[in-house]
């Protein structure tokens, strides 16, 4: 039977690999950073990972905290059991989970610079005419009526302030009425 050809090989240092970063690696493995700052906050490196969870309310094994039981004969028979509430040493973690989850979503959808650009053109030679607009020179993409439409009430909902001040712009400065007297 043949050797294995590794077991052959003399072990040698290897130049090419990064050292630092290999130790950087293990200690990263070793300890995973936790990206939630409140559980970070509280957590002791002195305690399992179920004893710390568990400290903050919160369910290391989902299956225990929320079993799905199936109905039997017995199980229909006998009263509902009260659950037994375990003693939460660190509320205010769960707390500010909470008071972050209720928080409103900050709406960050946009656009990109080119499809403003786009549609500012358009309006700006066209206003609200979808299919001069699609038969204009610009419209690399050929893209038809509907499709131009679209794109404007995008960037309507995107940037609704930026589209009222350049639609503001298009009207021009406001004309003063002088009266002959």
């Amino acid at each position: 039977m043949p050797k294995a050809k590794k077991k052959s090989k003399r072990n040698t240092f290897d130049y090419s690999k990064d050292r630092k970063k290999l130790k950087k690696q293990f200690k990263k493995r070793e300890a995973p950073r936790i990206e939630c700052p409140q559980i970070r906050n509280a957590w002791s490196d002195k305690k399992s990972v179920a004893r710390n969870l568990r400290d903050m309310g919160l369910a290391f094994d989902p299956n225990r905290a929320l079993p799905i039981k199936t109905p039997t004969f017995a199980a229909v028979e006998r009263t509902e059991e009260a659950p037994t509430l375990k003693f939460v040493r660190k509320p205010y973690v769960l707390n500010e989970l909470v008071a972050e989850a209720n928080l409103p979503e900050k709406d960050t959808k946009t656009l990109s610079t080119d499809l403003i650009e786009y549609v500012q053109y358009m309006i700006r030679e066209h206003s609200e005419n979808y299919k001069a607009m699609a038969r204009d020179e610009k419209n690399y993409y050929q893209d038809t009526p509907s499709q131009i439409r679209r794109k404007v009430d995008q960037y309507k909902r995107c940037h609704p302030e930026e589209y009222n001040t350049f639609v503001e712009f298009l009207k021009g400065p406001p004309q003063e009425v002088v009266n002959p007297v």
